[in-house]
């Protein structure tokens, strides 16, 4: 499984950047403001970000495989 690299590159920025940002932020929020599930928004975006990074993983070891 080799991802072209404008999408590698965005997949790649979503789950380093993106995600943990926005989970961050919500927990934060959530603890201020009573928002309900904190827990499990944060949970959700580990297991998220988790599972993109080992997708990207397999492609860059197919991306070094190849060349």
């Amino acid at each position: 499984m080799k991802l072209p690299d404008k999408i590698y590159d965005v997949l790649k920025w979503v789950v380093m950047i993106v995600i943990p940002a926005l989970a961050t932020a919500y927990v934060g929020m959530a603890a201020i403001w009573g928002w309900p599930y904190a827990g499990e928004v944060s949970k959700t975006a580990a297991v998220i970000c988790t599972l993109l990074g080992a997708l990207l993983g397999i492609s860059t070891a197919q991306y070094n495989k190849d060349n």
